[in-house]
C-alpha cells in the first residue's frame, strides 16, 4: 500500500509504549497494530487529531505517501 504509518517511529522516539499510547488517545491497542502494520482501510479525522495531539505531532509526521513500484 502506498501510504506507510510511522506511529511505530514516532512511539520509539518518545520512548511511549503502545499500551500508553492507546489509553491516551482512546483506542484499543489492537487498533493501533492494525494501522501500524497498513491494514487500516480508513482513519477518522477524530482519531488522527487525537494521535497528533497525544504524539505532538502533525498528520504528515504520521502518514507518507511511498508510490508502489
Amino acid at each position: 500500500m502506498p501510504i506507510v504509518v510511522d506511529i511505530d517511529v514516532l512511539l520509539a522516539q518518545r520512548n511511549m509504549s503502545v499500551g500508553e499510547f492507546a489509553s491516551a488517545v482512546g483506542i484499543t491497542p489492537a487498533n493501533i497494530a492494525v494501522l501500524k502494520n497498513g491494514r487500516a482501510k480508513a482513519v477518522r479525522f477524530a482519531t488522527l487529531d487525537a494521535i497528533c495531539r497525544v504524539l505532538e505531532c502533525q498528520p504528515g509526521d504520521v502518514l507518507r505517501y511511498v508510490p508502489d513500484e
